[in-house]
């Protein structure tokens, strides 16, 4: 799995095997401060067995979703605004666990090593203090939190400029979250069900992402879908490609971002194509045999994928199916289309 800029150095900064931490709770409360799409978001979350509330607060947005982490279902609103109404969907994957990323970074880096200096205190959570320097130049230092291996504070320090704090946990208790944390409000009971996905042929449909790739050139036309109607996403994201990609020799990709969400993109051969986009499609001609693709959806997040190229017809159409563009972790799909009424170039 291809993971971001920032959860590889997080990664690499983890100083024990997954297998050394205890399991990690099915029942906490935590608040912390995340910084890595850019502006901070104050995030709080309870979770009780299969049941999780998550709290997400910036200067312009206040929301809070209920997951069924079992039936895979979710309930969102707005606790300011009692006039927005409750929305109820399904999610796939990551829901925002903070342990989630721990487990996944300590299993793929078990063997990577990093400078432990010290032992420090971290807003009343006992850490190991580890450091390590980064590919690009910069370097990385990070509070682990011994019993479950959970990350409470990351700081990135740029080769040139001022550290930056990442991720800061600012409160956590293992404990069972009081029962009315679960409690949605009156007006979400009544909310209708989100419509099953539309029926889809299996068949029609090709993983993106797995080898190999095709040995006919073709162009390709891609397009942004959301996953529960397959209505094009036209406009709110930017798009990155690079042409020149060596699986065998990964690039180090650096994607910054603006205030204001815009999305700077470097490393390797990747330029932004945002520019080229028509209707929310993306032309790329003669498209080669491996490339990489970069999408950011400002605050929502972004998605990124080696692509191997498949050529079903002198056209071929690739798809990004997202469940939700302003919430990626919701889930994300890279699909080429092999056949039926999503084969055509044209929306």
């Amino acid at each position: 799995m291809k993971l971001i800029c920032l959860a590889v150095a997080a990664a690499t900064l983890l100083p024990q095997a997954r297998a050394q931490y205890a399991p990690a709770p099915d029942a906490y409360s935590l608040t912390g401060i995340n910084s890595m799409m850019g502006p901070p978001v104050t995030v709080k979350i309870w979770r009780d067995g299969s049941r999780a509330v998550l709290e997400s607060s910036t200067a312009k947005t206040h929301t809070m979703s209920l997951y069924d982490l079992q039936a895979h279902s979710v309930i969102t609103w707005m606790p300011d605004n009692a006039a927005a109404p409750c929305t109820n969907g399904n999610f796939s994957g990551d829901w925002g666990d903070p342990f989630a990323l721990s487990a996944e970074v300590n299993s793929e880096v078990a063997s990577q090593h990093a400078r432990q200096v010290g032992a420090e205190t971290v807003n009343g959570i006992a850490a190991n203090v580890m450091e390590a320097p980064v590919p690009d130049g910069s370097s990385a230092k990070a509070w682990i939190e011994g019993k479950y291996g959970l990350v409470v504070k990351l700081v990135m320090t740029p080769k040139t400029g001022a550290p930056l704090t990442i991720v800061e946990i600012k409160s956590f208790t293992a404990a069972k979250p009081p029962a009315a944390v679960f409690a949605p409000p009156a007006s979400c009971s009544s909310a209708a069900a989100s419509p099953a996905p539309p029926a889809r042929n299996a068949a029609d449909f090709s993983d993106a992402m797995m080898p190999p790739a095709s040995s006919n050139a073709c162009n390709v036309v891609l397009r942004v879908v959301r996953a529960e109607t397959m209505q094009p996403v036209t406009s709110g994201f930017q798009i990155a490609v690079d042409r020149t990609v060596d699986p065998e020799h990964a690039a180090h990709y650096v994607m910054g971002q603006a205030p204001n969400g815009h999305v700077t993109f470097s490393g390797g051969g990747l330029q932004e194509l945002t520019a080229q986009l028509r209707n929310g499609a993306l032309r790329i001609e003669a498209a080669p045999a491996q490339f990489d693709i970069e999408a950011a959806f400002g605050a929502g997040g972004s998605a990124s994928a080696l692509i191997y190229r498949q050529c079903y017809r002198p056209e071929t159409v690739l798809l990004l199916v997202v469940k939700n563009p302003q919430k990626l972790s919701d889930g994300a799909d890279w699909l080429w289309v092999k056949a039926g009424k999503f084969a055509t170039a044209q929306p």
